[in-house]
């Protein structure tokens, strides 16, 4: 403010009704953005005290659950426990129950030995406070649960505006309040005559500025904004049900919001992909307008968002059930309202009508499908108005390729489909990525077999990055590849950084095969037909093994009101798979499905949407390479495979298909496998191809094997265990038939 100035002395002692009048306005807009900022934590004390008898309690069982013998660890072997647990303190929990008094009673046990034993106990029971996650169960409801969930209602039905408003108001208010302070004379006649000419210039001066913030919050709408946000915080939950019924439902908006309340958020580091500093700062600066989005982010989420911006061509490797989309579309939205008009979405044809939905439900963009025998006159369209154009590799080769700027930001979804660079799609690609701004490659599984075909999608992004990205980067290690990689290349896992995510149960499900189904199998590897091989454990179902594992499973899963889904390569073993469960004990439940390669991409989306729609247990029969790219499945709680596959990516995509964010139920994975022949050495293959993966896409400290390791095909590999069957069983017709 200053004082003295020429129009301030002018207008010291008239004050008139329209600065009084807007000192009035300045007032009200303070109390409003006050109030939504006093709701809003009033909201958030709600949730924390619901949560506190949850967080007791399970802090309480992690204690009980740790042997007394692990204080050794905290003291470094320092102290003799023998006693106490002969006495029947057996666990953590027990010691600290017990305190001091009945410690010191233990026969060869002194004070100091107290002292240590509960300062140990102590240092654990912090440690625990920090990490112990409160799970909600949805399928055992109770009351303290209950409360916890109906407190998170409020705040996930008041939506992102809520935070926006509490934000935009505790800036205003900071700014506001000083000011209202400074023009508290000019609010009346009297307290003008009565304020001294220092407090009189001060006064008109602070009405100007306080004209400025009042005119541009209600240009914003800032007062409706707050005064709807404090409405919704207040209105409460309609019902204990309505609240859990909107659980199931945005569990991950519910998930969020107590991770962001508790204070439990994932590891800084961990969120941020382990990034060097120098780019980990770099992306913290960068802004985030969310004006033109409709979802909050977790803090992983919106830093990954940022990382987009602030590198410009990258790749976005989270593991999947992490939100790649929601941060894609985050990036898109930040660009619109920076002034970018053009957008592409480049992904397989299976996952268009999931973007499509999710860039209208997510955001306020406009959003046009080139796709279809149409597709170039809505290209046409797109490029006359406007907005995210969502498109398949095949379709984009027909679309001329945009100029220097043009394009905000080219989206390229499961990315790992263009590492081969002779192929046309990984052609048309790089060019569109050369001629746009900004480039987003996602994928969940940007390493598949070969380190290689990762450098080569590193090298449609940054030539700089892929040349220094050289063997010997790759041979030293995962630490030296990572911070080779580190400005295009972004990964975060599930366990780093989504604490809430139910338990995934991965069982192998060994089973003999009957003397029907080692005949089956026997004419298969005499035939040299690896794809035979592979399912010849179905071929004669009426004594199948694996079948009958199979139905009794999925009984299991239905007498649980549980949904499952049955994945196979084979659409002749879904049908299979279909048969036997339409006519055994399972009958009950709906099917559905086979939801194969040759079911249209919305026709998939549709019979995910009835499949999750379905009341109590339902089956879903899916051909693994179509449906465990893009579509989200988190109705299911049970996933059965049918056969194990040939790359180990397949199978963590399909399993990632249920056990992502959303989830809500733990998940059980069912591997079906025969002892001896293909499966078991498919098996060994795959474990040595994920310990691979681990080492390069995750941030192992050594690498565990050099790319030669993986540097076979899937055909050499395939005649490899076919002539090491043959050799075993002592058949052969001199043919091999590898997959094709």
């Amino acid at each position: 403010m200053v004082e003295g100035c020429g129009d301030c002395e002018r207008g010291v002692g008239r004050v008139g009704r329209d600065e009084r009048d807007l000192v009035a306005r300045g007032t009200r807009l303070y109390a409003a953005a006050q109030a939504v900022v006093g709701d809003h934590a009033r909201s958030v004390e709600a949730v924390r005290a619901a949560l506190k008898p949850l967080h007791d309690v399970a802090v309480t069982r992690e204690l009980d659950a740790i042997p007394v013998a692990r204080l050794q660890d905290v003291t470094e072997g320092r102290l003799r426990l023998g006693n106490v647990e002969k006495s029947g303190l057996g666990t953590v929990g027990r010691v600290l129950e017990a305190g001091p008094y009945r410690l010191r009673q233990i026969p060869g046990v002194g004070q100091r030995t107290v002292d240590q034993i509960l300062a140990a106990a102590r240092r654990l029971s912090e440690a625990v406070h920090e990490t112990v996650a409160v799970h909600i169960d949805v399928d055992r409801p109770e009351p303290n649960t209950t409360a916890l969930v109906m407190a998170l209602h409020v705040l996930v039905e008041a939506g992102p505006d809520a935070r926006r408003a509490v934000d935009r108001a505790a800036a205003l208010s900071e700014r506001l309040g000083p000011l209202l302070a400074d023009a508290r004379p000019a609010a009346g006649r009297l307290g003008m005559l009565l304020a001294g000419r220092g407090k009189k210039a001060r006064a008109l001066a602070a009405v100007i500025e306080i004209r400025s913030l009042v005119d541009e919050a209600e240009q914003a709408g800032l007062p409706g904004l707050f005064a709807q946000v404090s409405v919704d915080l207040l209105r409460g939950s309609s019902s204990d049900i309505a609240a859990w019924v909107d659980f199931e439902l945005r569990s991950t908006e519910y998930y969020s919001l107590l991770a962001e309340i508790s204070g439990r958020l994932p590891d800084a580091a961990a969120a941020e992909g382990f990034l060097p500093e120098e780019v980990a700062e770099r992306v913290r600066t960068q802004q985030l307008d969310d004006s033109y989005r409709r979802v909050s982010l977790r803090g992983y989420q919106a830093f990954g968002a940022r990382f987009v911006l602030a590198q410009r061509k990258v790749i976005l490797g989270d593991e999947m059930g992490l939100g790649k989309t929601i941060q894609a579309i985050a990036v898109l939205a930040h660009l619109a309202a920076e002034g970018q008009s053009h957008f592409m979405v480049v992904c397989p044809a299976s996952v268009l009508v999931n973007w499509t939905r999710e860039i209208e439900a997510r955001s306020l963009l406009r959003v046009m499908v080139l796709h279809g025998p149409d597709r170039h006159h809505a290209f046409a369209d797109w490029k006359g108005r406007g907005g995210v154009g969502v498109t398949t590799f095949d379709a984009l080769r027909g679309f001329p390729a945009p100029g220097g700027g043009e394009v905000g930001l080219l989206v390229v979804d499961e990315a790992h489909s263009v590492k081969n660079p002779k192929t046309k799609r990984s052609q048309s690609v790089a060019l569109w990525a050369d001629r746009c701004e900004r480039t987003l490659f996602m994928t969940g599984t940007p390493m598949e077999n070969r380190v290689v075909e990762f450098r080569n999608l590193v090298r449609m992004l940054d030539e700089g990055v892929a040349h220094a990205l050289g063997e010997r980067d790759v041979l030293v290690g995962s630490v030296a590849f990572r911070k080779a990689v580190a400005p295009v290349y972004l990964r975060r896992n599930q366990e780093d950084v989504l604490t809430e995510l139910p338990s995934l149960q991965q069982t192998d499900e060994w089973e003999e095969l009957s003397a029907s189904d080692e005949e089956a199998y026997r004419e298969a590897v005499r035939a040299g037909n690896f794809m035979a091989m592979r399912r010849a454990a179905y071929m004669r179902p009426e004594k199948s093994a694996k079948l009958d594992r199979l139905c009794e499973i999925v009984q299991e899963a239905g007498e649980n009101g549980q949904k499952t889904v049955v994945f196979s390569n084979f659409k002749d073993v879904l049908g299979v798979v279909k048969t036997a469960l339409a006519t055994g004990s399972t009958a009950g439940a709906p099917m559905f499905g086979p939801l194969t390669g040759s079911v249209p991409a919305g026709r998939r989306q549709q019979i995910v949407d009835d499949f999750a729609g379905a009341p109590g247990p339902a089956v879903l029969l899916a051909q693994i390479q179509a449906a465990g790219v893009g579509l989200n499945m988190q109705a299911a709680s049970v996933v059965i495979i049918c056969e194990p596959q040939i790359k180990p990516t397949i199978e963590h995509q399909a399993v990632a298909r249920a056990h992502r964010m959303g989830q809500v139920r733990p998940v059980h994975t069912h591997r079906l496998l025969a002892t001896g022949g293909v499966d078991a050495r498919m098996v060994k293959m795959l474990e040595e191809k994920t310990r691979l993966f681990d080492a390069y896409a995750r941030r192992s400290a050594v690498a565990e094997a050099t790319p030669d390791a993986v540097d076979v095909s899937d055909t050499e590999l395939a005649r490899r265990i076919v002539e090491e069957e043959q050799a075993r069983l002592g058949v052969t017709d001199g043919r091999t038939t590898a997959p094709g």
